[in-house]
């Protein structure tokens, strides 16, 4: 295990270059099995998830090839096994994503209970109900999931929801499925568009990318392809919130200005200003924040929704970043029940005025002198969150279970420490 030690109080200043997409790494990594041929993978991010993808892609047959820090090379001409390593699968929800490769290669995928983050109830059942329409069965009687198929074939599919790894998994195993697949309801994050651009790279037929209906007409063999990644737009918004939190100024590098559109927007509701210069974005130094009341002055709401609107994931920043800007505004974490649990650390620890009023609703009341503490890392995000808040801290904090942070965000003491961080990592 882990820790940071944080000295905060200090303001980040300089640039930083987002490392690339952990939501778009791990379904490609998924989507290079559907092939025997290379997939070259590039700025690939360097954290665990990706690496217990890759350790699962070996585990079925696939060669890993690191060419660089950041580029890898994975070869499946030979998948030699249907099953999922089941410690590895419990690290990583996405390695439900192994679930159409297998299909598509061997007939079968034997998937195990997948793990992730644990902020409420994360249900399967859109990944096999779309796998059904496209011609597979589901077998529980094994303790985890089994599915079988006699040949995936295309059908007409409405999602119960818009999950993003549900309509990734239908996207992969409609890709080599018979016929045509209409797919509604899907999700269209930028992660999901690009697992789209890669598809077609590879000889997929697919239209209607960056809506929430696909068109893909199957094909029977995909060949390989290079893939760059973009930068990881929940790390930015991460290290805007954070720049904010410190009063610091910092440019971010290579952004894709289109997907911070709503981030931007809801940040600047709450008071952080942001300019767009070109590929870049610059967080200037604020010294007071202030949150933007509803009209007529009522307490303004700040809740996620599916793209393109806020995302679930920088739910956590968003409230961390509250603590310090002046006003009241209510947190509606509506998808999942223990996304706001870790809440309860910013008041007890740290002082932050804020109240849980629900497991979905919190009311966070600023500005907050918060105070050093020590505190743990549930999950990825939340993490991410108390790492700002105690770089915003005057005083020494200690954040434990880093490794929580590490699955999401690359060598993060180390970039954060060239923006002036008093930051470090003890075992």
């Amino acid at each position: 295990m882990a820790r940071f030690v944080v000295e905060g109080g200090t303001p980040l200043r300089g640039e930083i270059t987002p490392a690339g997409n952990k939501n778009e790494a791990l379904p490609l990594i998924a989507a290079s099995l559907l092939t025997e041929e290379p997939v070259t993978l590039r700025n690939l991010p360097r954290i665990r998830d990706v690496r217990n993808m890759l350790e699962i892609a070996a585990a079925l047959g696939a060669t890993i090839d690191d060419l660089d820090a950041h580029t890898v090379r994975i070869t499946a001409r030979d998948l030699r096994s249907d099953e999922l390593p089941a410690t590895l699968a419990r690290e990583i929800r996405p390695s439900l994503l192994f679930a159409a490769p297998l299909l598509h290669r061997r007939k079968r995928a034997r998937l195990g209970q997948p793990g992730g983050d644990i902020i409420g109830r994360r249900r399967v059942d859109s990944h096999f109900l779309a796998l059904g329409e496209l011609g597979a069965a589901l077998d529980l009687s094994t303790g985890g999931f089994t599915v079988t198929t006699a040949g995936l074939r295309g059908a007409d599919i409405i999602l119960d929801e818009p999950s993003v790894t549900a309509t990734e998994n239908a996207i992969l195993a409609a890709a080599v499925a018979k016929g045509r697949t209409t797919l509604h309801n899907a999700a269209s994050e930028p992660h999901v568009q690009q697992l789209v651009k890669a598809l077609n790279a590879m000889g997929a037929k697919i239209s209607g990318t960056g809506t929430n209906t696909l068109v893909i007409d199957g094909v029977e063999r995909l060949r390989g392809t290079d893939h760059t990644l973009l930068g990881d737009h929940m790390e930015i918004g991460s290290l805007i919130a954070t720049t904010a939190m410190t009063h610091g100024e910092v440019t971010i590098k290579n952004v894709v200005p289109e997907h911070l559109r709503m981030t931007r927007f809801v940040f600047g509701r709450l008071g952080i200003e942001t300019e767009v210069r070109g590929n870049d974005v610059f967080i200037p130094a604020r010294d007071r924040y202030l949150i933007e009341s509803d009209i007529g002055g009522a307490v303004p709401e700040l809740k996620p929704n599916v793209w393109p609107g806020f995302p679930t994931d920088l739910t956590s920043m968003a409230t961390a970043f509250a603590t310090q800007a002046e006003g009241v505004v209510i947190i509606h974490e509506w998808m999942f029940e223990g996304r706001l649990y870790f809440v309860v650390t910013l008041p007890r620890e740290m002082g932050a005025r804020i109240v849980l009023a629900d497991p979905h609703r919190a009311v966070v009341m600023g500005p907050s002198a918060l105070r050093p503490a020590e505190v743990r890392s549930p999950d990825i995000r939340a993490g991410m969150a108390l790492l700002a808040a105690a770089l915003c801290a005057k005083g020494t904090s200690v954040i434990n279970n880093v490794e929580q942070i590490d699955r999401g965000y690359e060598e993060l003491d180390t970039r954060l420490r060239a923006l002036g961080a008093k930051i470090e990592r003890v075992a």
